[in-house]
């Protein structure tokens, strides 16, 4: 299966994060590419209309995008544990994954207002919404935290890979601070050798 992959992109470490927890790593071709929104990889948008990552090719050539698909596509394909469980548990973990997946989109507009929109046209009013809901979330996750104990699976590993990654580009918010059992739940998971493994480079 070929993943068009970046290693700084969230969505992509969580599908590398689910491939390490299944044990599916070793079947996945990393295309590592370089992407942009006016830019986007011509591979990527071969794969994916919308052209965003990550976008998998599955081995009988179908393509799957994106995060939530194509980590419970994986979910599927080995025998142990699941990161997609069943029941009322299943239900638990979906809602996890949107929460953190709405974060993990507000803090990606944040950053693309200072990087890609000219200082002059940038719109204080939107990344203040756009930090609200970060704010929001991240309160959320603290009140929830105890709930989240030892469990490994989509709604946890999204809100690791969503707090790492406002540690890599937005660590200046200091979502620690008031959030210690969040903080402390994210310091033991983040210790899991699928998260160490997929930690984003230096930014």
């Amino acid at each position: 299966m070929k993943l068009y992959h970046s290693p700084a992109s969230p969505y992509v470490r969580k599908v590398m994060v689910v491939a390490q927890e299944t044990g599916l790593l070793g079947k996945l071709e990393l295309a590592t590419i370089a992407t942009t929104p006016m830019q986007p990889d011509p591979g990527v948008a071969a794969a994916n209309p919308v052209r965003k990552i990550p976008a998998l090719v599955t081995d009988d050539g179908m393509t799957l995008f994106d995060s939530p698909v194509i980590c419970e596509y994986l979910d599927s394909l080995h025998g142990g544990a699941k990161m997609f469980p069943d029941g009322k548990a299943r239900w638990q973990a979906l809602r996890l994954q949107a929460a953190a997946d709405g974060m993990l989109d507000a803090a990606l507009l944040v950053v693309y207002e200072g990087r890609f929109r000219e200082e002059a046209m940038r719109n204080k009013a939107w990344t203040d919404a756009q930090l609200s809901k970060i704010a929001g979330a991240l309160d959320a996750f603290e009140a929830e935290a105890d709930s989240f104990g030892d469990r490994v699976d989509i709604g946890t590993i999204t809100v690791a890979c969503g707090l790492g990654y406002v540690d890599f580009r937005l660590g200046h918010l200091n979502w620690r601070d008031g959030r210690p059992k969040l903080a402390a739940w994210y310091e033991k998971f983040s210790a899991r050798p699928s998260m160490q493994a997929t930690v984003p480079p230096a930014a």
